[in-house]
């Protein structure tokens, strides 16, 4: 395998944190040319000194200076902005773009570098909710393959590898059911953050760990392999499996079902988009089936996670609705780890601005950006009220 060079954005989160652990195992495969954060800069200062990223960018304008301060000496160029961020990663010497930063703020770099026609390693699940056909329109006509990060879709595109072509009958997510599983509905609407933040599986940043709480993230989940798997909804089911072992499920139409297991730990999927078609090895844990005792799954309760029904509801209108979704979520999210909000309340505001917002049925690139506007500025509108009736 030739050696790729891999631009890392969101590098400090904490995907973008497993994937320079992956490049630190394989030096002779890898070589780091871009790495940006939003405003974390002594930790991206730490990196491209490390890696000797050729360029770094720091999205927030107001820390350029301190990065480049922190950088003084070495070789990293150092930029600043978003603007950067889309033009870098159309640079001649980018092999494979690792697209993990947080939420919507990642749809305009993953464009630029599909219109450059760069190997997309996808772990930002926002870019396929929010303009799944335009993203995989974008990926096809430029040629520009978007390989999944998250585990359980790189799970079901490893399950695909061995189909042969074989028709599917379904697709199966599985899911941790996080921190509140076996909780009472009751019991889940005083969750503090502070409970909602230890996931019993699967170490995440906090914005992806409170969607894995209310069971968003699987509803993401949903849609994204919609979009990736060019698979109706209709044929993508949710069990909860707790040991967060089995990572997804492919179904075929005689009832024969293809499993990709592994220890819950993202390097792996993140190193099979990186060395892709090629197995590295990776010293991570590695299963022990005597150990495993029993594996278990179970329907999602959407009575006590509804974020999840809203996906499926937000699918079935189609048009900018997934995106509107996003956007609410995204929002009510913060909100409740200002404290500000109830567990329930990112839910409850997710479906109002589902029901309120303007229906585009084909957006263009330009109407997913004013969607995203104006369903955070509903959002917030409605977190303020919901402030004021506390």
């Amino acid at each position: 395998m030739e050696k790729r060079r891999i631009a890392i954005l969101g590098s400090t989160g904490s995907i973008g944190r497993q994937t320079l652990d992956v490049i630190r195992e394989h030096r002779d495969l890898f070589e780091v040319e871009l790495l940006t954060c939003n405003s974390s800069f002594m930790t991206l200062a730490a990196q491209a000194r490390e890696f000797d990223a050729n360029n770094v960018v720091i999205c927030d304008e107001t820390r350029y200076k301190a990065l480049y301060d922190a950088l003084e000496g070495t070789d990293s160029k150092v930029f600043a902005g978003m603007k950067s961020v889309c033009d870098l990663v159309t640079s001649d010497r980018v092999d494979i773009v690792v697209a993990s930063m947080v939420g919507f703020s990642g749809l305009a770099p993953t464009i630029a570098a599909l219109k450059a026609g760069k190997v997309i390693a996808l772990a930002n699940k926002e870019t396929l909710v929010a303009a799944g056909s335009i993203v995989m329109e974008l990926s096809r006509k430029f040629n520009a393959p978007i390989l999944p990060v998250d585990s359980e879709h790189s799970a079901i595109f490893q399950c695909l590898m061995a189909s042969q072509g074989n028709k599917v009958s379904k697709i199966h997510l599985t899911a941790s059911g996080g921190p509140f599983r076996t909780w009472t509905k009751e019991q889940i609407a005083a969750a503090t953050k502070d409970m909602a933040l230890k996931h019993p599986n699967w170490s995440m940043g906090a914005k992806i760990t409170i969607d894995s709480a209310t069971m968003m993230n699987k509803g993401f989940e949903v849609i994204e392999a919609r979009w990736l798997f060019d698979t109706p909804v209709e044929k993508i089911n949710v069990v909860v499996h707790p040991e967060s072992v089995i990572h997804s499920m492919v179904e075929f139409e005689d009832g024969a079902v293809i499993a990709q297991m592994a220890s819950p730990d993202m390097r792996e999927p993140i190193q099979f988009a990186l060395g892709f078609p090629e197995r590295l090895p990776l010293s991570n844990k590695k299963l022990n089936f005597a150990e495993l005792g029993t594996l278990s799954f179970f329907e999602p309760d959407l009575d006590k996670f509804p974020a999840l029904g809203l996906a499926f509801k937000a699918m079935e209108r189609g048009g900018n609705i997934p995106c509107v979704l996003n956007a609410a979520n995204e929002s009510a999210v913060a909100a409740y780890l200002r404290d500000e909000i109830p567990f329930y309340g990112i839910s409850d505001i997710a479906a109002e601005c589902m029901e309120r917002a303007a229906f585009i049925a084909t957006p263009s690139v330009e109407d997913i950006f004013a969607t995203n506007s104006s369903a955070r500025a509903l959002a917030d509108s409605l977190i303020l009220e919901m402030k004021k009736k506390s």
